[in-house]
């Protein structure tokens, strides 16, 4: 009878040790995409030399742009067009630079540090002359500029939007007289290195009057204005290009394409500037 058990007992343990081998692996279930490892984006920083005129704009291009570029920083240096031109020419690291001027542009293009062919018109801007909120000198028309003892602040010659108005003094000799560009240039009390400067010494109080471009005046609502006539102004074209030695070529054509893009163009106009596309 004991033996009879002890058989029992092991064909029992024989048949649970054979059921066990049989069993089917236990299935892995893949992590979902919600579990799954996120990829690590590399840190980018994109470095772009810009017109002073440009800050406010491209400040929020600049956010829009690193919100559609997880990974990526801006960075940007914004002054007068002729500086950042100089400041490239002298070894600083760039990859995008968007200038005020035509000129700056070619002179780097001349230089190879833009490829022939790249740059591109993003924008066009056009000038007014600026009053501090008070006008204390009483200034209504264009001509009145050109009064006596008016104090007036200009971007210096060399300076983008220094150049132009001088352009569009030019112009106005033919409506105000061949000496009109001379009696505004003697009451020019101060000549700045860029437009923003322009635009705060008259907030200052500094001056009675300056000539900016009219995007500026969107940042600076607390001044007057006098608008100075189609015939009479000058549109400055801007171009933006990716430096030849930028260290991210391909991160630098994709802002220029976004600055070009109907979104970049939507906030340079929200800033005063009238877009080309």
């Amino acid at each position: 009878m004991k033996r009879f058990l002890s058989l029992t007992l092991l064909f029992t343990l024989f048949l649970a040790a054979c059921e066990t081998a049989a069993s089917p692996a236990p299935t892995v279930v893949p992590p979902t995409a919600a579990e799954a490892p996120i990829a690590i984006v590399e840190p980018q920083t994109l470095t772009v030399f810009a017109a002073a005129s440009l800050t406010d704009a491209f400040t929020e291009i600049g956010k829009s742009f690193e919100t559609a570029n997880p990974g990526v920083t801006v960075t940007f240096n914004f002054a007068g067009s002729q500086a950042l031109r100089t400041q490239i020419e002298e070894g600083a690291s760039v990859d995008v630079f968007a200038s005020a001027s035509g000129k700056e542009m070619d002179a780097l293009v001349t230089g190879k540090f833009v490829a022939d062919g790249v740059k591109q018109i993003f924008l066009n801007n056009k000038l007014v002359v600026i009053l501090p909120s008070d006008n204390p000198a009483r200034l209504e028309a264009l001509e009145d500029i050109a009064k006596p003892g008016i104090k007036l602040v200009l971007a210096a010659e060399e300076v983008p939007v220094g150049n132009y108005a001088r352009q569009a003094l030019d112009l106005m000799n033919a409506s105000f007289g061949v000496d009109f560009k001379d009696k505004v240039l003697a009451n020019v009390v101060s000549n700045e290195d860029n437009v923003k400067q322009v635009v705060a010494k008259v907030q200052l109080g500094e001056a009675d009057a300056g000539i900016v471009y009219t995007s500026d005046v969107v940042a600076a609502t607390d001044l007057k204005t006098i608008e100075i006539p189609a015939e009479l102004n000058v549109i400055a074209k801007y171009p933006i290009a990716p430096l030849t030695a930028s260290t991210h070529a391909d991160l630098a054509k994709v802002f220029v394409d976004y600055v070009l893009s109907a979104e970049g163009q939507a906030t340079l106009q929200k800033w005063g500037f009238a877009p080309v596309k």
